[in-house]
């Protein structure tokens, strides 16, 4: 069977978006692509024009997904010990949940975080959408603790009084 390639000018379900470069069957092409106007024979031209297409594309879909991003506000509680010393750290499959959790789906990959964070404060991590669009989401590690002030002293433990044997 005779495969031809083809660059999508609209994106097509289980095929792909637009932009894209697919081997389909010729008669597929030929009866369903070509004549809706849905996609064009591969030539240099055409790869030009679709290229064009597809960094359009990337640009809308990356800028609306950033806007959301960077808009977004994640907080971390974690436990600490004295001083503010956090247990753990806080990784890109902790913040990769937490997106997808607030509703925006994107593969965990994307997600740039080279150290996993181990400080409370204030933090930003880099999402790349796309070759050319990237995103800084910034999100808050709290403690769960509650402060105690230094200045305070600290409430001796009462201790059970052992009875007489």
């Amino acid at each position: 069977m005779a495969n031809r390639e083809i660059l999508l000018l609209k994106p097509v379900e289980g095929l792909g978006g637009e932009g894209d470069q697919v081997k389909v069957r010729a008669g597929y092409a030929r009866n369903y692509l070509l004549p809706r106007q849905i996609g064009v024979p591969v030539n240099e031209a055409n790869r030009k024009q679709v290229e064009a297409l597809r960094k359009r594309r990337a640009e809308r879909e990356g800028q609306e997904l950033t806007k959301k991003l960077e808009k977004m506000s994640l907080a971390f509680p974690v436990k600490t010990g004295d001083g503010g010393k956090m247990f753990g750290a806080i990784t890109v499959a902790d913040i990769h949940d937490k997106l997808t959790a607030a509703g925006v789906t994107l593969d965990r990959k994307k997600i740039q975080l080279f150290t996993p964070v181990k400080t409370i404060g204030r933090h930003t991590v880099k999402v790349k959408l796309h070759a050319d669009v990237t995103a800084e989401v910034p999100f808050d590690v709290v403690s769960e603790n509650p402060i105690v002030a230094e200045d305070e002293p600290k409430k001796p433990v009462a201790k059970k009084a052992e009875g007489k044997k």
